[in-house]
């Protein structure tokens, strides 16, 4: 097959860029740790000195990578960018980076005759090395069946259309809510318990009623009640994706009330916690001020 390009392949996009690497495909990679490369490089993939020469190495270049911005600097800046590659025609975006981002960088690439694939992904860490991950994907109709065989190696594929920003917009809707859940269930959760409900008991009678929720079948029971707080998504990320999402609806004149006040929980949750944090500790922001503890 012909060398595919990948840069960032850090906690999700490692396991994604392993996917490749395990169906056959040869990998140019690029990250800005070396720690990060070096399984990589252990298994045959080229390793590039810079997002540029991963471009000049391959026709198709995939970034997995935090932030907006970051992003914006990996596909444009200097003489580092992906735009400045010798080989490169498309770059397919993993991240999460909001549909203003996406318009401006995808017309950017344009202009240098590169196209863009906006294709955020959700199912964390565990669906990224399971295969099981919810790809969302918008470009060209042509470019999706060009690139829906490889994009098949990451999960299930959901086409949202042709301009540029619209998977980004299902990815932000989609966070909002499942930070949203793990707000709401934090909540009720710190309640029972100060009640004097036990913890799992009222999980399990939630998630046999109308209250279930992704916090309450997947993140309490595997990462709060055990008292972990490891479920493998970051409180900066998750901030990031919520103000995202309530500043672009806002701008288009959408209301975002309880939007608002998740946001406002994950900007405590990382003031107390850090941004690494993960974003699971907003139950601990509750027991805190609840003073109980939330454990099975």
């Amino acid at each position: 097959m012909a060398v595919v390009g990948f840069v960032g392949v850090g906690r999700m996009g490692g396991p994604m860029a392993s996917r490749l690497l395990d169906a056959g495909y040869e990998l140019c990679v690029y990250d800005v740790s070396a720690e990060a490369t070096k399984p990589f490089a252990a298994r045959g993939a080229q390793v590039a000195a810079s997002p540029a020469e991963v471009a000049s190495q391959a026709e198709i270049v995939l970034v997995s990578l935090p932030t907006p911005d970051i992003v914006r600097q990996v596909a444009l800046g200097g003489n580092a960018g992906i735009v400045n590659g010798t080989k490169v025609r498309l770059m397919v975006d993993l991240s999460t980076t909001g549909p203003g981002v996406a318009g401006e960088v995808a017309g950017q690439l344009a202009e240098r005759g590169i196209g863009w694939v906006d294709s955020p992904v959700s199912g964390g860490v565990t669906g990224a090395k399971a295969g099981t991950l919810a790809v969302m994907v918008s470009c060209p109709k042509k470019t999706f069946d060009e690139i829906e065989p490889m994009m098949k190696t990451f999960g299930k594929l959901f086409y949202a259309g042709e301009k540029p920003g619209m998977a980004q917009t299902a990815k932000l809707a989609n966070n909002l809510l499942a930070a949203a859940a793990m707000v709401a269930t934090s909540e009720v959760m710190a309640m029972g318990v100060k009640a004097g409900l036990d913890a799992k008991v009222l999980i399990d009678i939630i998630n046999a009623s109308s209250g279930r929720n992704s916090a309450t079948q997947d993140k309490f029971p595997r990462a709060i009640l055990p008292r972990t707080f490891d479920f493998g998504f970051a409180t900066g990320l998750s901030y990031k994706d919520v103000r995202l999402c309530v500043e672009e609806a806002e701008a288009m004149g959408v209301p975002m009330v309880v939007g608002g006040a998740v946001r406002e929980m994950l900007a405590v949750t990382r003031a107390r916690f850090g941004a690494e944090s993960d974003f699971t500790h907003i139950a601990k922001v509750l027991e805190e001020w609840a003073g109980v503890e939330i454990k099975g």
